[in-house]
């Protein structure tokens, strides 16, 4: 019997082939005949440009959903946090790889202490910029951009200490004995998605074809998580450049636990809740409303004023 292929859309980075090597040895293993076909998106040609700069929404995504829409790929393959919690009408989140650690570590070929008040880190991330002046205002960070190996090459040059980075990034790409440090997910929140792939298609993927692919490739833990913390993300309207961090839990008893919140871009302002319910959708969306009323909502709107 013939195998149904199934074009995968990546971006070109090593770490994105990783991912849609991963995603494609799962449809391997279930009958597809996967075929990779990578392109470079708009955030992969602006290197020069902070993210916040050159729009948030769909900065990774749009070219890999237009090709989709087109019907020149089946899937496209994510960073979970990169995929806007708004997708345009038609395009869905099929499913969600098992996640990584979601952690924030600080990578470096020389040992880090966060209480050094001459620390220069490199990040591009404006959550990771708020964080680092709320809890270490000393430190200095300097914007970096690029894929993981640019930016260890960015390091190497002296102009900053280390780098901040996803773990789940770092250990795709086998910089594990770089990890200096780990920072503690309970204050340095993750961002929505971080450590799990997300696999998009359109409406124009057959149904049939859409389950078995999901079957393949989804893990159920991982899925009610992230739709926990992408209707949180959804109701806070954030995006790569605005400061929002959420992160979920499964419970022992089945229960979720979402711990979520947005930061000023000075870090001079934290607000962040802890939020358990059952329903991911209703838990998102809950404690959004409770962060937006307990002075997020202007925190926002100062954000988006200078942005």
């Amino acid at each position: 019997m013939e195998r149904q292929i199934i074009k995968i859309g990546t971006r070109k980075s090593k770490l994105a082939m990783w991912q849609a090597n991963y995603v494609a040895d799962l449809l391997d293993a279930e009958g597809f005949q996967p075929q990779l076909i990578p392109i470079e998106t708009k955030g992969d040609k602006i290197q020069h440009v902070a993210l916040s700069k050159i729009g948030s929404k769909g900065v990774f995504t749009e070219e890999l959903e237009s090709m989709l829409r087109r019907g020149q790929i089946d899937i496209a393959v994510h960073s979970a946090k990169d995929l806007q919690s708004q997708l345009p009408e038609g395009f869905h989140v099929l499913s969600f790889c098992e996640r990584e650690s979601p952690d924030d570590v600080v990578v470096s070929h020389k040992e880090i202490d966060l209480n050094n008040p001459k620390l220069i880190l490199g990040t591009s991330s404006t959550r990771r910029i708020a964080m680092l002046k709320h809890y270490y205002p000393h430190i200095t960070t300097v914007d970096v951009r690029g894929n993981l190996q640019t930016r260890l090459e960015k390091m190497e040059t002296g102009i900053m200490d280390g780098l901040v980075l996803a773990y789940a990034g770092v250990r795709r790409m086998n910089f594990d004995d770089m990890v200096k440090y780990w920072f503690d997910t309970d204050r340095f929140v993750p961002p929505v998605g971080q450590g799990s792939i997300a696999i998009e298609t359109h409406d124009n993927l057959n149904k049939e074809i859409a389950h078995r692919i999901k079957k393949a490739t989804n893990h159920n833990l991982t899925e009610k998580v992230l739709l926990t913390e992408r209707a949180f993300l959804r109701r806070m309207d954030g995006g790569c450049s605005i400061p929002v961090f959420g992160h979920a839990q499964m419970e022992m008893d089945g229960q979720l636990v979402l711990k979520g919140g947005i930061a000023s871009l000075d870090g001079k302002q934290l607000i962040q809740r802890t939020m358990n319910g059952s329903d991911p959708i209703e838990l998102g969306t809950s404690l959004a409303e409770e962060i937006l009323q307990s002075g997020g909502k202007k925190v926002l709107e100062d954000i988006k004023s200078v942005l």
